[in-house]
C-alpha cells in the first residue's frame, strides 16, 4: 500500500502547522509591548465591562432565544444546500417536502416577531 497520494495533504498539514508556528513567534518578537489595564481586561464589544459575582453572573433569557433562532435559521440553511445540490434529481416528494420544511420555520418566524423576539433592547 502506497502512502504517495496522500503526501500533498500531508504537507499542506505541514505548510499550515508551520506557518501559524511562525505567526505566533514573528507576533511575540515585532509586537509592541504596552500593557496597560484596559488591553489586560476582557473585552465586551466595546463597553465597560461589567462586574460579576464570584460564582458568575446569569445571563437574560434573550440571549438564549437569540442562540436558539440562529440556530433554526443555520439548520434551515444547512438542510437548504444539498436540497439545492439535487433538485434536479428529487421528484415532486423533494419539493413539497422543502416546501412544508420553509412554511414550518416561516411560521415559527412568524411567531418569534410577533413575540417581539427579534426587538433589540
Amino acid at each position: 500500500m502506497s502512502l504517495s497520494p496522500y503526501a500533498p495533504i500531508v504537507g499542506l498539514f505541514a505548510l499550515a502547522a508551520a506557518f501559524a508556528l511562525f505567526s505566533v513567534a514573528a507576533a511575540r518578537f515585532a509586537g509592541p509591548r504596552r500593557y496597560n489595564k484596559a488591553k489586560l481586561e476582557a473585552y465586551e464589544c466595546g463597553i465597560e465591562p461589567s462586574p460579576q459575582p464570584v460564582g458568575g453572573g446569569r445571563f437574560p433569557v434573550k440571549f438564549y432565544l437569540t442562540a436558539m433562532l440562529f440556530i433554526v435559521f443555520d439548520i434551515e440553511i444547512i438542510f437548504l444546500y444539498p436540497w439545492a445540490v439535487s433538485f434536479d434529481a428529487l421528484p415532486i416528494f423533494g419539493f413539497v417536502e422543502m416546501v412544508l420544511f420553509i412554511v414550518a420555520v416561516f411560521v415559527a418566524y412568524a411567531y418569534v416577531w410577533r413575540r417581539g423576539g427579534l426587538d433589540w433592547d
